[in-house]
């Protein structure tokens, strides 16, 4: 078997690691990515010549004309959740698998969401940063999150894990779901203004499709209590970033905090990132060794399922995905 792994070495350290590769590599012949970034398609598709497998980082797109042009590839695997930028359709008619990994990174992204209410709350950022540069920080009256209201928009796995923790922690969560499940004991569900209305911190944390898009937008922000503040964990493009810095610039929010945003890789843009009511982190919500291990370890036993002739976990298009005949697999 001839594997390529599409990770820049970089990526590769972050995002893969030493362990899975080794692992990884009991299974076929592991072709690297060693050029500094993400593969275009001319890239990808020298690079998977004669290779029957792609584990994919987010960063790399497969679009039907690289489905289209690699005869040699069987399956598709992405180290990730987000498929978003796979066009399955195109994978289908070629008759490729494609799968993904699953969520691994809900502690991770939760744990990183509470640092950010309680910098928020308390000026932690802002404060060091005044010390660094050698200036004595102004003393503010900061906010007690016990008896503070959350809202969470999306009661997702992460939301619900994060609603968990700040109840415990004596917060007043309110959540917004088009179909919630699994809700917390002590959460309570409220239209969408509402949950904005009540809500001294609001985490948009709901999934991103044409549905949700800018669904964080001058309306939303205006909806806002006067004061509040505003942290996105999910994705950029569920944020209008032009109403959110009106937003802040008018004082109606008082700082936000953001993990994502809309410049490359779906990092915060620097533009909202520098602010100095803003406390922003460069896409890291989901980067620790136990995350990042999780999600590597599922495309390697991916791997290893393929190699054994049975089907893996976690597939998209098991149903149109007939090169898998190649491998022994027989298609319902």
């Amino acid at each position: 078997m001839r594997i390529l792994l599409t990770h820049p070495p970089a990526a590769r350290a972050n995002y893969y690691g030493d362990a899975a590769l080794a692992q990884l590599s009991k299974f076929g012949d592991v072709v690297l990515n060693e050029s500094a970034g993400p593969l275009g398609r001319a890239a990808l598709l020298a690079k998977a010549k004669g290779c029957q497998i792609v584990v994919s980082d987010r960063q790399t797109g497969a679009d039907a004309e690289f489905f289209d042009s690699a005869p040699d590839l069987v399956a598709f695997l992405r180290c990730a959740m987000d498929i978003r930028n796979i066009d399955v359709a195109a994978a289908d008619r070629a008759g490729v698998l494609v799968t993904r990994a699953t969520a691994g990174f809900i502690d991770a992204v939760v744990e990183l969401g509470f640092g950010m209410l309680v910098d928020l709350a308390r000026g932690t950022s802002a404060a060091v940063a005044d010390y660094r540069a050698g200036r004595k920080p102004a003393v503010r009256m900061g906010i007690q999150l016990s008896g503070a209201t959350l809202g969470i928009v999306g009661l997702g796995a992460i939301g619900r894990r994060l609603a968990r923790l700040t109840l415990a922690a004596g917060m007043d969560v309110a959540f917004w779901d088009p179909a919630p499940r699994d809700v917390p004991a002590g959460a309570r569900e409220m239209p969408f203004d509402e949950v904005l209305a009540r809500s001294r911190f609001v985490v948009c944390l709901a999934p991103a499709d044409e549905s949700t898009r800018d669904l964080f937008d001058s309306r939303a922000f205006a909806a806002m209590r006067p004061g509040a503040y505003f942290i996105n964990l999910a994705r950029g493009e569920l944020v209008d970033e032009a109403a959110l810095a009106a937003a802040l610039d008018s004082g109606h929010l008082a700082g936000a905090a953001m993990d994502v945003g809309r410049a490359p890789d779906q990092m915060p843009s620097l533009a909202l990132a520098g602010r100095a009511d803003v406390v922003a982190t460069p896409h890291i919500g989901g980067l620790t060794p136990e995350a990042v291990q999780h999600q590597a370890f599922d495309t390697v036993r991916q791997v290893e399922a393929l190699c054994a002739g049975r089907m893996p976990d976690n597939t998209v298009n098991a149903a149109m995905a007939t090169r898998l005949s190649r491998l022994g697999l027989r298609v319902a």
